[in-house]
């Protein structure tokens, strides 16, 4: 391996460190009694070095998890539930950081409109679940009938009581055609998410996660424990069993949750075809024709 070789594949590495990084400077704009306050209630951090080294590691067997998925044309669900500000977004943003979007997708539905309203309860999520070769995470599923919608009155009792009798089914359904679902409750405590909401009050670049929902649910925070409750209760079924996560420590959290992922699926090497970089075809004739400046973007950094 030549000098200039070795020179570019450190600054490769480097800039994929960078992106770690970039994702790991969540309190950058905090101010410094706030990120005083959060690390005092959080003396046993993780070191970051140690952070970056499993989760490189982790990240690497996704990839041979999303291999295995593509070639064998597997079926994988993975819902992620928990209250707001847990840390379900976290993770599925380190999960999906270096797959390929057209195996592994993230569906996170809006609110309903009035049309699905008036549709079988399951029926706007179907069309999103994976065809063969394909893994979905949901960032937050069906699960909304059985938590918000029930907390805020958005569904009846008894839309609530038919959801409960239609789930397992539902899912034992899913199951029967092939489907591998994973269901992860990310769970932190009162006081944890009132010091992560109070963090976005402050900062101005995560304002836009603390919607009305999210402020109500700090109001109705028991109400919100006792649907959990009769939830996990319910619809905790051989099936599809429910995976708690302790979310308190986001490093942790994230690790433990892909380690997990890993381990409830039996992926392994596939069959790759050696990659070779092809020669570039020349053509002594052809000149480069020079473009308007004003098609460039202005380099500014």
């Amino acid at each position: 391996m030549n000098d200039d070789y070795k020179d570019w594949l450190e600054a490769e590495l480097q800039e994929t460190l960078d992106e770690d990084i970039e994702l790991e400077l969540e309190d950058a704009m905090l101010s410094a009694e706030i990120r005083r306050i959060y690390r005092a209630h959080h003396p046993d951090r993780m070191e970051r070095k140690t952070y970056f080294r499993e989760l490189l590691r982790l990240q690497s067997e996704l990839i041979r998890l999303q291999d295995w998925v593509s070639h064998h044309k597997e079926k994988v669900v993975v819902v992620f539930e928990g209250r707001d500000s847990a840390g379900k977004g976290g993770a599925i943003k380190r999960i999906t950081q270096r797959l390929n979007p057209r195996i592994v997708r993230v569906a996170a539905l809006p609110a309903p409109s009035d049309r699905e309203k008036t549709q079988w309860y399951f029926q706007r999520y179907v069309p999103h679940l994976p065809a063969g070769g394909e893994i979905v995470l949901f960032d937050r599923s069906w699960y909304n009938r059985a938590g918000v919608e029930r907390v805020m009155g958005f569904a009846s009792e008894d839309q609530v009581e038919q959801f409960f009798q239609d789930v397992p089914e539902f899912e034992r359904m899913l199951v029967r055609s092939g489907i591998r679902l994973v269901k992860y409750w990310f769970s932190i405590t009162d006081e944890e998410q009132q010091m992560r909401f109070q963090m976005r009050v402050h900062d101005p670049l995560k304002q836009w996660k603390l919607s009305p929902m999210d402020l109500q649910s700090r109001v109705r925070w028991e109400a919100y424990t006792k649907a959990k409750e009769e939830m996990f209760e319910r619809t905790n079924i051989p099936e599809a069993p429910w995976y708690i996560v302790p979310g308190n420590d986001k490093k942790r959290a994230r690790l433990n949750c892909i380690d997990h992922l890993l381990g409830m699926i039996p992926y392994g090497d596939v069959p790759h075809d050696e990659v070779r970089l092809p020669d570039r075809v020349f053509n002594p004739d052809y000149e480069r024709e020079i473009l308007p400046r004003d098609l460039y973007v202005p380099q500014k950094y």
